[in-house]
């Protein structure tokens, strides 16, 4: 799994030659990462919340179709090789400002509401990762209204 991210890192920096990709990749693999892992929450990934997970990566990050299949790849790898998230957190909470934070939160609801169920453990999950990206509990709560009310 490590030599396929970098694997994936180096054919992308060589392809343009900017060293600041290589921080961007990493972030999009994280968040990405994290999007998967609330999937995985309730310990059912159906195809409504990976469609909405390739939709989000795909309309965030401005990728191709083949890149979102990628990084959703790699993102699938890193969660399953992660042994926490504060390995993703950690590196979003460095390099993310509040606003990105946040449009992060309201990606991970819109996977939550993908299947029109609000499992506890998908809830319980989203808050912890709320919280280990520091945003406050009064946002948690508005970007869950806001992407509930979006969601109908």
């Amino acid at each position: 799994m490590i030599a396929r991210i970098r694997k994936y890192f180096d054919t992308r920096l060589r392809a343009d030659g900017a060293a600041g990709d290589d921080q961007e990749r990493r972030l999009r693999l994280a968040s990405a990462a994290l999007l998967i892992e609330v999937a995985r929450a309730d310990y059912e990934v159906r195809p409504d919340e990976m469609a909405v997970i390739s939709r989000a990566v795909r309309r965030h990050f401005g990728l191709s179709a083949a890149e979102t299949v990628e990084l959703i790849q790699l993102a699938e790898e890193a969660a399953d090789e992660a042994t926490s998230y504060r390995q993703f957190t950690a590196l979003i909470n460095a390099n993310y400002s509040k606003a990105q934070k946040l449009q992060l939160l309201e990606m991970l609801w819109e996977v939550v509401y993908a299947d029109a169920e609000m499992e506890k453990h998908e809830e319980h999950l989203v808050r912890k990762l709320a919280d280990l990206l520091y945003v406050p509990h009064s946002q948690y709560i508005a970007a869950k209204l806001r992407v509930a009310e979006r969601r109908g």
